[in-house]
């Protein structure tokens, strides 16, 4: 995949390097600003210590490294910096067609566990996700190591793939579809719940497709086997194949993102097509 030398998105918060409380701010800030009048005492040493600000600096000074970043670490970083301008200018394309204004996502790099402000604390553990209530797409770049070890899918575009699809998120955010979901999966029971989170899963990769698709016409950033390199991620993550490595049998009901074939499918739809309209996995009879 082609993607150095192109500008470089100012939506990435890279937080690698940090641990958790030096980023946190938010209501921990809050917390501990109350606990100092409380007891007494000057909060601006605790927020220093906890909210990662400099000897002197206050709250609002910028949070320090814990380490500096390896050069791997900041390839990886103008990588995803680069990705994300893709993201941004295919997308404000699509939706200004829409009679619709766009708007950026913040990617949050991590290393290990995060903080985040609408979705509360997670792991490196759950992979790469979307938090709808900050409109942050948070990823521990070491998924990608696992992406090509466990999962042998290597290469730029396959990591491209799985940001792709977290961005594909936020656009459904943005047009109000995660929310419909979101309400129709309180009123239904577990099975129906997790039906409706696969069409939303399905539709998301459709999405990546449609930004592949796009960003191939504007820049021709696709290299050969670059797309068989993003059919066996999508091919690697779906539930009957996650399912069958950790427990050699699957379990349709409990299914959440879609298999292996559906997965390729919807991501190979937006691909060929670029076309939007044409990602409506809600009135899909077939998946």
């Amino acid at each position: 995949m082609r993607w150095q030398g192109g500008r470089e998105s100012e939506n990435v918060e890279d937080r690698r390097g940090m641990s958790p409380a030096m980023v946190g701010g938010g209501i921990g800030t809050l917390i501990i600003i109350l606990l100092g009048l409380f007891l007494g005492i000057d909060p601006r040493p605790l927020l220093q210590i906890f909210g990662g600000g400099a000897p002197g600096g206050g709250p609002g000074a910028p949070p320090q490294r814990e380490r500096e970043l390896t050069e791997e670490e900041k390839q990886q970083g103008e990588f995803v910096r680069r990705l994300m301008a893709m993201t941004e200018d295919v997308w404000q394309e699509q939706f200004a067609k829409m009679g619709k204004q766009y708007q950026d996502p913040t990617l949050v790099l991590f290393s290990g566990q995060v903080s985040t402000q609408g979705c509360g604390f997670a792991s490196s553990a759950v992979g790469p996700f979307y938090c709808p209530g900050d409109q942050k797409v948070y990823i521990d770049l070491s998924f990608y190591d696992e992406l090509a070890s466990r999962f042998k899918s290597p290469g730029d575009f396959a990591r491209a793939y799985v940001i792709a699809h977290e961005v594909g998120h936020h656009v459904q955010n943005l047009l109000g579809i995660s929310e419909q979901v979101s309400r129709a999966q309180q009123q239904v029971d577990k099975a129906e719940a997790n039906a409706l989170s696969v069409r939303l899963e399905l539709q998301a990769d459709f999405l990546a497709g449609v930004w592949a698709h796009h960003i191939e016409k504007k820049e021709h950033v696709l290299e050969t086997g670059d797309i068989e390199s993003g059919l066996r991620a999508a091919t690697a993550i779906g539930d009957d194949a996650l399912q069958k490595q950790a427990q050699g049998y699957v379990v349709p009901d409990s299914f959440t993102h879609g298999t292996s074939e559906q997965r390729v499918r919807w991501f190979t739809k937006g691909l060929q097509t670029g076309d939007v309209n044409q990602g409506d996995t809600f009135k899909a009879e077939e998946l």
